[in-house]
């Protein structure tokens, strides 16, 4: 499937994923940053206004006509001067009378149990910060101071930026870093993309992969690996056709023959006859067929098979059931040994290539073999045994190999070569060793496939 066109790139992902967190980390440091500048800024200029208010308190004492300030107005505005903020103050009595200072400035009154309160208010139209200081003694007045707040925001300002000027570039500066490095990173990956599209369909061989990581290592050995399995099946499809078109041609030649040498004669005899030999032709064709199909699928199968416990009784025993009525046809007496003996033995292994070699192996001895046939179990160890005329130490070896057949084989016509060297594959696939051997009881072949001791898994 085509990929569409508005996709992100892989390296804009990961970005994304780093520096938006980043960015949101950076974004609420900066919040608890003014915060803290903020508080820190009004906590200081809070403790310079609360020194003012107890300058100013401990100079109203009591004359003549009661409270008064005994500073001028001179000495008040030295001791609250501000070069930067306007500033205002007031004395008042309890009572709200004034005592000194701005008679309309006002502010909240400390809580109870408390001896000054700062809060924020609007004096002639500007925002101050005042603070209200009450007589400790008697509480019979109290001291409010007010400034403007020009100076406390200037300084919260500067400190931001101090702070987090530095921060940004800090931030600038890794991800710039970051995206070098994720670049260069995934640089290996793109030339691997590259080098999967620039590969002709027909090319499985292994792609160069450079390890700059441990997951583009990995992903270069799994698509290594599909492609060595692709390559062993394109391979094996094209053996299995090449030995298909090779193969049926002589059959299937043979058939067309028959039918042209039926079809001119008028003798209804004669038709039979080459009905007969066109049916047995298509016979031997069916098996050639499914011969290559079976080693087509044993070549593949090393790539699919999935091996579970079997046991080896139950299959010897419907193998034998399935083929009972071709021996019975033949006249050969098909039989089983072993499989009475106990649970039997099990293996891990797969089921179907088991009945796959057993079936080739008792076809074989069917056409090839006497007129008794058994096969046996010991242990782990599959055997079928015939009473034919067997087969010479020097030719078992050869009979192996695909398209080989032993003489009789050549004497009779049938078959193409295929079965024991299905078998030998088959075997190969399960982890078993196959062998052939002249039987010293019965004369005949003894073919052999003993699978490795697995027993582990429950009887099924």
């Amino acid at each position: 499937m085509a990929q569409p066109a508005h996709a992100p790139t892989l390296i804009r992902k990961v970005l994304r994923h780093v520096l938006w967190p980043l960015a949101l980390t950076w974004l609420l440091g900066t919040a608890v940053a003014t915060g803290v500048a903020h508080h820190l800024t009004d906590e200081a200029f809070d403790r310079a206004m609360l020194d003012d208010a107890h300058a100013v308190l401990t100079n109203v004492q009591s004359g003549q006509r009661g409270l008064e300030l005994s500073l001028s107005q001179r000495a008040v505005s030295t001791v609250l001067f501000d070069d930067t903020e306007e500033v205002y103050f007031a004395v008042r009595r309890q009572d709200g009378s004034v005592i000194a200072g701005e008679p309309g400035l006002t502010a909240p009154a400390p809580e109870a149990g408390a001896s000054w309160r700062f809060s924020d208010i609007e004096f002639r139209g500007k925002a101050l910060r005042a603070i209200v200081l009450s007589e400790a003694s008697s509480a019979t007045f109290n001291v409010v101071i007010a400034q403007t707040t020009r100076e406390r925001r200037a300084l919260v300002e500067r400190l931001l930026l101090y702070a987090l000027l530095p921060q940004v570039l800090l931030l600038a500066l890794l991800a710039t870093w970051i995206w070098r490095g994720v670049r260069s990173d995934l640089r290996p990956l793109g030339a691997f993309g590259q080098a999967l599209d620039r590969r002709d369909a027909d090319d499985m061989a292994p792609v160069a992969v450079e390890r700059t990581s441990r997951e583009i290592g990995r992903l270069g050995d799994a698509v290594n690996a599909l492609l060595q399995r692709l390559g062993h099946s394109v391979a094996a499809q094209r053996e299995f056709t090449g030995n298909v078109a090779h193969e049926l041609r002589t059959p299937l030649a043979g058939i067309r023959a028959l039918a042209e040498y039926g079809l001119a004669q008028d003798e209804p005899a004669v038709w039979r006859e080459q009905l007969v030999r066109v049916a047995q032709s298509e016979a031997r064709a069916s098996h050639l067929v499914d011969q290559l199909l079976a080693l087509a699928l044993a070549d593949e199968a090393h790539a699919a098979q999935h091996r579970a416990p079997v046991r080896l009784a139950e299959v010897v025993e419907q193998t034998v059931l399935r083929h009972l009525a071709r021996a019975d046809a033949r006249g050969v007496d098909l039989g089983a040994r072993g499989i009475d003996d106990g649970p039997g033995a099990t293996v891990q292994a797969n089921v179907a290539l088991i009945e796959g070699l057993l079936d080739n192996l008792i076809d074989n001895a069917l056409r090839y073999g006497g007129r008794t046939l058994t096969v046996e179990l010991a242990g782990t160890v599959l055997s079928v045994v015939d009473d034919g005329p067997g087969i010479a130490p020097e030719a078992q070896r050869a009979l192996l190999q695909r398209w080989s057949q032993g003489a009789a084989g050549l004497q009779l016509g049938q078959g193409a070569g295929l079965g024991l060297s299905i078998v030998a594959r088959y075997a190969q696939l399960l982890g078993a060793s196959f062998t052939l051997q002249n039987d010293t009881t019965t004369g005949g072949l003894r073919a052999s496939v003993a699978f490795p001791d697995e027993a582990g898994g429950a009887p099924r």
